[in-house]
């Protein structure tokens, strides 16, 4: 096994240096990082990440705390997040908290963060007035649409943006009664009123008249859910030809009601789903959605918590947020004018 002192010695620098390099001090010189970084890739150096982390009086552990990982949207997350820690050489211990405020401030205060160097966080049942519960003596950066506005990083997606792609789509297909599924009633601020709001400014500017008739409210996101909205949105009689559900979980449950009432995907009804799953593009047809893409979402996130944690208390930066773009992902359900009546590729 190479050490400090073998890279040192091929690098022609001091051990210090190359201590330095390894652990991403930012004062060295450009040439010198290089010179460093040659000759561990020369000399295949492993850095001692146990000893490491001893020295430094930390675990090599970090947490990811969210609602639940039956939703595919979070179970995706976790498996992305678990890969860019392991590129930085951490550990990630995973906490499923069902959405239940009291749960999520336990896991805050609770003593199983001891065993970790700092937390990602999606919480759901915390609210605005909830902000103080945020202020922690250890790294913390949130995920998700919760907006606090308190003393943590916070690494999200444009949930507006992403609903304006998914109506402005269906729109230009033609489709003026587009009907939204899994709308949450006086949620104050989240994913589902966040989409509700793109979805309205998508027909204001389109001057599509919106009809509250075809939002169909429902607490739940899971499939069952989504045929259950389908459901009562064919049972209402009112007339709709294109589906908006605000996750992809409710667009699968969706699609085997609208076949089991005779309506074709996507001739009669084109639908649309948010957050690009994997099943997505294994349904029949394959379902048009919106991605929010986790992979940099995970990538972001774990980044901010790294800092955190390498950062000196007394020169610990400001909060930031982070917004991660979305893009449309246009499949069978949905698919361009020009083959509406036939059927597109998944991608």
């Amino acid at each position: 096994m190479s050490t400090l002192r073998d890279v040192a010695a091929v690098a022609g620098v001091s051990i210090k240096t190359v201590s330095n390099v390894v652990n991403g001090y930012e004062h060295v010189r450009p040439s010198t990082r290089t010179k460093v970084e040659a000759a561990i890739a020369e000399l295949g150096y492993q850095p001692n990440l146990a000893a490491r982390n001893l020295r430094a009086g930390r675990t090599g552990v970090i947490g990811l705390a969210v609602p639940e990982l039956r939703f595919s949207y979070f179970a995706e997350l976790a498996d992305a997040v678990l890969a860019a820690a392991r590129e930085r050489g951490y550990v990630v211990l995973i906490e499923q908290t069902g959405g239940h405020r009291e749960i999520e401030i336990e896991l805050l205060r609770g003593p199983r963060v001891s065993m970790m160097d700092g937390l990602l966080f999606s919480p759901l049942g915390l609210s605005a007035v909830d902000t103080d519960v945020l202020d922690v003596p250890y790294p913390l950066v949130l995920l998700g649409e919760r907006i606090f506005n308190g003393p943590t990083d916070h690494v999200t997606m444009d949930n507006v943006a992403g609903a304006v792609q998914a109506t402005e789509h269906l729109l230009s297909l033609g489709r003026r009664r587009v009907a939204v599924l899994g709308a949450h009633k006086d949620e104050q601020m989240g994913s589902a009123t966040l989409r509700l709001t793109g979805y309205r400014q998508a027909l204001q500017a389109a001057q599509v008249p919106f009809d509250p008739e075809l939002v169909v409210f429902h607490d739940g996101w899971h499939r069952t859910d989504g045929a259950d909205t389908a459901r009562e949105l064919i049972a209402r009689s009112v007339a709709f030809d294109a589906i908006f559900a605000l996750n992809d979980e409710l667009a699968l449950g969706a699609l085997r009601v609208l076949h089991q009432a005779g309506l074709r995907v996507p001739q009669d009804v084109a639908v649309i789903g948010f957050d690009d799953v994997a099943e997505a593009q294994f349904a029949m047809p394959s379902l048009t959605t919106i991605d929010p893409h986790r992979a940099r979402i995970a990538q972001e996130a774990v980044t901010a918590l790294v800092e955190r944690i390498a950062a000196e208390p007394t020169r610990d930066p400001a909060p930031r947020v982070v917004t991660v773009p979305t893009t449309l992902v246009v499949r069978e359900s949905a698919p361009p004018a020009s083959l509406a009546a036939g059927s597109v590729a998944a991608s």
